[in-house]
């Protein structure tokens, strides 16, 4: 059974999957890697959720606060052995359930166009494709969504 748990970055646990997400993400994303990577540090972030099949965590995301109404997903993963079980959808609606009762209004996210699985599940969830913002802008292997939460 999938259960969450809402923490910050200083979890080891998290710090444990982000460092196999940035192993993944050096492969996918080749050169660009260290682009991406200066945007996506986990130090002082106060809003983590790590999904757990029994005692066991196989799942991350995090909420960092970009604007005064908005929120941006960062850090999302699954292992891959437990990939396609649901736990990222659980993990991106407990983000998005948080970042509403801290009273956002909205939460964007960028992902990359080598990343289907994630874009996948970002227009499953309702996401829609935004203009590429901030260091992202102009950025032809990104590509941003954004969710206007209830």
């Amino acid at each position: 059974m999938l259960t969450t748990r809402r923490t910050t970055s200083d979890d080891p646990a998290f710090v444990s999957l982000v460092r196999l997400l940035d192993a993944e993400l050096a492969v996918r994303d080749g050169a660009d890697h260290s682009f991406y990577d200066q945007y996506n540090k986990i130090d002082m972030i106060k809003h983590v959720v790590i999904a757990y099949d029994e005692a066991l965590p196989i799942a991350c995301g995090a909420l960092k606060e970009f604007a005064p109404d908005t929120m941006e997903v960062k850090r999302m993963f699954t292992l891959p052995d437990n990939r396609g079980k649901g736990a990222a959808s659980l993990i991106l609606h407990e983000l998005e359930t948080w970042a509403a009762e801290l009273a956002f209004k909205r939460c964007i996210l960028e992902t990359g166009t080598k990343q289907p699985e994630a874009i996948a599940l970002y227009k499953k969830s309702g996401y829609v494709n935004i203009a590429n913002y901030g260091q992202y802008a102009g950025v032809e292997n990104s590509i941003c969504f954004e969710k206007i939460l209830s």
